[in-house]
């Protein structure tokens, strides 16, 4: 994780770091276009019918329809922009050194079994002038894991969307999640952890920012 290139050292201030274990996801829009519920529900309906069950069994009788209402927002993500989350809540702010925004839960589906996989992610970004409401790092995570997903690039969009929106001096992103795929078939591996990371600007290129954000992030609450 180390990328070891020299920059010049900022102006040290106080870092602000913020902890988090709330529901803070995206609030999607409840209303879904009925011909994707329909064709969603039918082809769940065709699927349970090949698994052997009997569709007309009062406890699956409505399960297709909950499948479709399930995955059509458990991906609604994708429908969003990082527009839609910022809503205009970025601000002019002298402040210049990193903030972070660490243990965020998030869950994603995986887009080769569409099985599940969560953990949590730790956001952080150095301003160039303008800083952002906390509550939209986490946001931002949601656009990018309600839809199907794979924990690599997951990472990397966190990081580039940011980057993109704030123009920062540097953004690090750093995922830990457990993948379901892994844990109820495959290897069957319970304990395992998948862990990604994205460094753009002076993340990157400094190793004492570098090794200040992997403190950050390991350091726990109370300790």
């Amino acid at each position: 994780m180390d990328i070891s290139t020299s920059a010049v050292t900022p102006r040290r201030q106080p870092m602000v770091e913020c902890h988090t274990n709330q529901n803070t996801s995206v609030r999607h829009v409840n209303a879904v276009p009925l011909a994707p519920l329909a064709m969603i529900t039918e082809a769940a309906t065709d699927i349970l019918s090949a698994l052997g069950e009997d569709i007309r069994r009062e406890g699956i009788r409505r399960t297709p329809e909950r499948m479709a209402k399930a995955l059509t927002y458990l991906t609604a993500g994708s429908t969003m922009t990082m527009a839609d989350v910022l809503n205009g809540a970025v601000f002019t702010e002298r402040y210049d050194q990193m903030v972070l925004v660490k243990d965020i839960e998030f869950y994603s589906l995986c887009e080769h079994h569409v099985l599940p996989f969560h953990g949590m992610a730790h956001i952080a970004y150095l301003p160039a002038g303008k800083v952002v409401g906390l509550s939209k790092l986490p946001r931002l995570l949601d656009i990018y894991a309600r839809r199907l997903q794979v924990q690599e690039r997951l990472t990397q969009q966190v990081a580039e969307a940011l980057h993109e929106a704030l123009n920062p001096r540097g953004v690090a992103v750093m995922v830990e999640a457990s993948h379901f795929c892994m844990m109820m078939r495959g290897v069957e591996k319970q304990n395992s952890k998948t862990v990604t990371s994205a460094l753009l600007g002076e993340f990157r290129d400094d190793p004492a920012l570098r090794n200040e954000f992997l403190q950050a992030v390991r350091t726990q609450q109370g300790a």
